[in-house]
């Protein structure tokens, strides 16, 4: 995938995870960068179980992007609240 697609999913990703996780969005860069941070997470996540990790832009990536982003929030917020 390219850059500018990681950029796309990423944005997309971290903006649906802030929206679950704490109902606001930590800012545009913030999204972006945990966004890609959680694509790259639940990419990694989903080929350690078996499944298949993010093959582009595509609903299956995203829904991979978005449940890694959840977890990079769910850490996020836990060492930022420390």
């Amino acid at each position: 995938m390219s850059f500018l697609g990681w950029i796309v999913l990423g944005l997309i990703a971290g903006f649906i995870g802030s929206k679950i996780v704490n109902k606001r969005g930590e800012g545009l860069i913030v999204d972006i960068l945990l966004g890609v941070v959680g694509a790259v997470v639940g990419g990694w996540l989903f080929s350690v179980f078996g499944a298949s990790h993010v093959t582009g832009l595509n609903l299956y990536s995203l829904l991979v992007a978005v449940i890694g982003s959840i977890i990079v929030l769910v850490v996020y917020h836990a060492i930022r609240r420390v």
